[in-house]
């Protein structure tokens, strides 16, 4: 979650995402008949990770793993905001996509924007989705208190109260327990490492796997 908007490292990532677009043939070949998209930030376009390692390729093993087959397309841009997020989320989330994660407020919290803005924009980021009839998963964060107890309590309930408030299925901290731990971190200590996708891609994917039940 890298919050300096560094183009280059933009134009890395969607390049990244691109690569995991690049597996499309074999999932289909496998019998995929579900699409799934993750709109995020950099750990989505697996910054410093090749495709293979990166976090949508991992949550499309980690689906085949609970026998659903389903194609899985990353759509995340390094440094991304819940804004920046808003602004692309029509043209990033494929008209073909039958359940997009919604990865983002990481880069919110890290420029300490005020929660109340992180949440509109993601309620518009569901609203939009919704409209299109493209089922929701909300991947939480989780703010550390040493922030301040109170901004933290704020931004991190946010995600829980907008599942509820939507009918987004709530992914929980989805990255607690992973960023901040060294052997799952790269050495910028910022990003996951292959580990550190794969157990982000394993605690997605049960719910992942239960909104393409739903429909």
């Amino acid at each position: 979650m890298n919050a300096t908007k560094d183009r280059r490292l933009d134009r890395r990532g969607v390049l990244l995402g691109l690569g995991v677009a690049a597996l499309a043939p074999a999932a289909w070949a496998a019998g995929a008949s579900s699409v799934v998209t993750v709109l995020g930030d950099s750990i989505t376009a697996g910054l410093g990770l090749p495709a293979r390692d990166a976090l949508p390729a991992q949550l499309q093993a980690a689906l085949e793993r609970l026998g659903v087959r389903a194609l899985v397309r990353g759509a995340g841009v390094s440094g991304d905001t819940t804004g920046g997020g808003l602004a692309r989320v029509d043209f990033s989330v494929a008209s073909d996509t039958n359940v997009c994660v919604v990865a983002l407020g990481g880069n919110d919290l890290l420029q300490g924007a005020d929660p109340g803005l992180t949440k509109a924009n993601l309620r518009r980021i569901i609203e939009k989705l919704k409209a299109r009839r493209i089922r929701v998963v909300l991947a939480g964060v989780r703010a550390p208190t040493l922030i301040g107890a109170a901004y933290a309590r704020e931004f991190t309930n946010l995600f829980p109260a907008l599942a509820r408030e939507t009918g987004a299925i709530l992914q929980p901290d989805f990255v607690t327990g992973v960023i901040g731990v060294p052997r799952l971190m790269q050495r910028d200590g910022l990003h996951p490492n292959a580990a550190g996708a794969r157990i982000v891609a394993e605690r997605l994917a049960p719910s992942v796997a239960a909104a393409l039940r739903v429909g």
